[in-house]
């Protein structure tokens, strides 16, 4: 998403499906890592709980432009992301192509919501998408 106003951001939610390694600390850190890049953004700092062998991840990658965050559950194959970022020039879906090739998943379903800051008199948005 490119081309916002002053004052807003975009804030992504997907649900993935069929991944694998979900309980791949390290990969997953490279994935969230590839993903900030992959959005134009900074990575100010990288955070990641390994539940346990067999058992997820939970992870956020700090971000100038806001976070990247994700919970995987390799029990079912799924993961959860979520993605905002408020700056003018970030690409999220660039990001979310980084994390489901990295996971080797495909979108079950995803949202993607206009976030808006300063003023509320421009009313926020939003669309979603299933089975993309």
């Amino acid at each position: 998403m490119t081309g916002m106003q002053p004052g807003e951001g975009w804030h992504l939610i997907a649900d993935l499906t069929d991944g694998v390694q979900l309980d791949d600390a390290d990969r997953i850190e490279r994935i969230l890592t590839d993903a900030a890049a992959a959005a134009g953004a900074t990575l100010l700092e990288l955070r990641l709980h390994k539940f346990g062998a067999g058992f997820g991840v939970t992870g956020v990658a700090l971000l100038a432009e806001s976070h990247i965050s994700i919970h995987t559950w390799p029990e079912y194959g799924t993961t959860c992301v979520d993605i905002f970022m408020c700056g003018r020039t970030n690409d999220l879906d660039a990001a979310l192509a980084v994390i489901v090739t990295g996971l080797q998943a495909r979108v079950g379903q995803q949202a993607i919501h206009r976030r808006v800051f300063g003023s509320m008199t421009t009313a926020a948005g939003s669309r979603g998408r299933a089975g993309v």
